[in-house]
């Protein structure tokens, strides 16, 4: 059981480091080289118009006034309004239609990632030195140096191309027009009850996701293959071995949990770094989510949108890593004290 206090000293500990990324986010973007709203209304545009978007944004204020009305809007989660991806509309709006798309892609990743990544690791740790373990290591190592951008068109190549069975692009065919419910079009068709429409969904997410897991379970089955050649070599697993219990017992009972520490803190750090894998699989495969935002917002010099899709990325990796803390108290509630 997880304590309150446990609970609350986690979440409260999360306030300082919203506040020092909120900081990093404003030095980077305001403090940098040149202008940002000349960078925002194009060279072409007339210094009326600069001189407006400066008014806009309250660049004309000095740099600690400036920051504190961003740490107050930011508390309101009023990140402003675009300049030039949707001229007018306000960045949690543009937001919250993206943000559904690269949770949905990450979530999935990761599911892929840790469903193949800690049976495969387990399996290495308990046939060591065999051809298992030396096939799986291997395997491992090519998915943790293959990077996205070259992965995903080799997948889109064989998959697509090649084979002609799954889609390159997009998120589901364009005969399905399915109402935005929560933004998760494979959740989304299933409360509609349109089956087909959740199968085109699956069968355009697939190759994304792979890709993204692929990386995941590399590094899962690494962590999950270590984590448990350490467990095994502990005292109470050889006397549970000695009284006679067998080994799949011994390991899934006995050593799962306490190997399962690490990996946890691998699988929540990497949620970042899906979250940043977005960028390359979103942009590889025509999908528009939060990732390809950013890179049409630091195109366009839209610093509204790039401030508040770095804040919200931010945002979702403390809050990742809340959860990877209360993970820890419950699979070891010494971890508490």
């Amino acid at each position: 059981m997880i304590s309150k206090r446990f609970l609350l000293k986690r979440v409260l500990l999360l306030i300082p480091v919203l506040l020092g990324v909120a900081t990093f986010v404003f030095a980077i973007l305001h403090l940098s080289p040149g202008n940002p709203a000349r960078s925002m209304a194009g060279q072409r545009a007339s210094e009326e118009f600069v001189r407006q978007i400066e008014r806009d944004l309250g660049l004309d204020e000095p740099i600690w006034v400036q920051y504190g009305e961003f740490l107050f809007n930011t508390l309101k989660l009023d990140l402003g309004q675009s300049y030039n991806i949707r001229r007018g509309v306000p960045v949690t709006t543009i937001l919250g239609d993206k943000l559904p798309t690269t949770i949905e892609m990450a979530v999935l990743g990761q599911i892929i990632g840790v469903s193949i990544g800690i049976p495969l690791g387990i399996i290495s740790a308990v046939k060591q030195n065999s051809f298992t373990d030396h096939f799986t290591r291997v395997g491992a190592l090519t998915g943790i140096s293959v990077p996205i951008f070259w992965s995903g068109p080799l997948l889109i190549l064989l998959f697509a191309q090649m084979l002609g069975v799954l889609p390159t692009s997009g998120r589901i065919a364009t005969e399905y027009s399915i109402p935005a419910i929560t933004g998760f079009i494979t959740l989304d068709t299933l409360l509609v009850l349109e089956f087909d429409a959740f199968i085109s969904a699956v069968r355009h997410l697939f190759l994304p996701c792979l890709v993204l897991g692929i990386y995941q379970m590399a590094l899962i089955s690494r962590m999950m293959r270590s984590s448990m050649l350490e467990v095994v070599r502990q005292d109470y697993i050889r006397t549970a071995r000695a009284k006679g219990q067998g080994i799949k017992i011994t390991l899934m009972k006995h050593g799962l949990r306490n190997a399962l520490i690490p990996v946890i803190t691998v699988i929540g750090i990497q949620f970042g770094s899906l979250l940043g894998g977005a960028v390359l699989t979103e942009t590889v495969f025509g999908i528009s989510g939060v990732g390809r935002l950013l890179v049409d917002a630091i195109s366009a010099g839209d610093y509204p949108v790039v401030q508040g899709t770095v804040l919200v990325f931010a945002f979702l990796f403390t809050l990742v890593n809340l959860g990877v803390d209360i993970t820890y108290s419950y699979l070891d509630p010494r971890i508490e004290q």
